[in-house]
């Protein structure tokens, strides 16, 4: 991917014109980024890109979702999915990775996620991609969001240190009561319409519009 344009510049520069701008973002991580449990299936990815406003710039996002994905499947196939989609085109071409709690299923210790995350994000900052992490949510098994919230202390540590933002979903979403109800109506895990909801406000309030380079609306 080359021939993409990486406008780092566009990150720190949000009041640059963005008439004419064609962004295309990738997506990648599990069944969270797909929206799975969602009845509009728009999940929090959908909701995010339809309110990001497109006045002035061309926004293309394109998902890739695998369910039950842990830290390493998503290491070894995340440029090989994404290179087909940026194309051949001089764009702004750029990378969502949105992290689920696959981890501990797979039995990967927190050094190995640690270091699986930071080998993507390397790997995307050598072919001068910008990336952006959602880190994962709680689930409604308090055991589990023991395990979770290790996760996310780890996730966010690996973006302070690369300067990349990082979107916590666990803390804000720990005790809220929308977010446990919307989980108890479903499986436990994914959540419905109401709490992809809740992912999204806090992905359009994490530094979504300033990483774009756009001012927020």
């Amino acid at each position: 991917m080359e021939t993409c344009e990486r406008a780092v510049e566009a990150v720190s520069a949000p009041s640059r014109s963005l008439a004419g701008r064609e962004i295309r973002v990738c997506v990648i991580g599990d069944a969270l980024v797909a929206g799975v449990g969602d009845p509009k299936a728009l999940g929090w990815v959908g909701r995010v890109a339809a309110r990001t406003p497109q006045d002035e710039l061309s926004l293309s996002v394109f998902t890739l979702g695998v369910p039950g994905e842990s830290t390493a499947g998503l290491g070894t196939r995340w440029w090989e999915e994404a290179n087909r989609r940026y194309g051949d085109q001089d764009l702004d071409c750029r990378l969502v990775i949105g992290l689920g709690h696959a981890d501990i299923d797979t039995g990967l210790s927190i050094p190995r996620s640690r270091l699986n995350l930071a080998n993507v994000l390397d790997d995307a900052h050598s072919r001068r991609l910008v990336s952006f992490v959602v880190g994962p949510p709680p689930t409604g098994e308090p055991e589990r969001n023991q395990r979770i919230e290790e996760l996310s202390d780890t996730f966010s540590d690996v973006c302070r240190r690369r300067d990349v933002p990082f979107v916590d979903t666990f803390a804000p979403l720990l005790t809220h009561e929308d977010w446990l109800t919307d989980l108890a109506a479903g499986d436990g895990t994914h959540p419905r319409q109401a709490g992809y909801g809740l992912m999204a406000w806090l992905v359009l309030h994490g530094g979504w519009h300033e990483w774009l380079g756009m001012p927020r609306p």
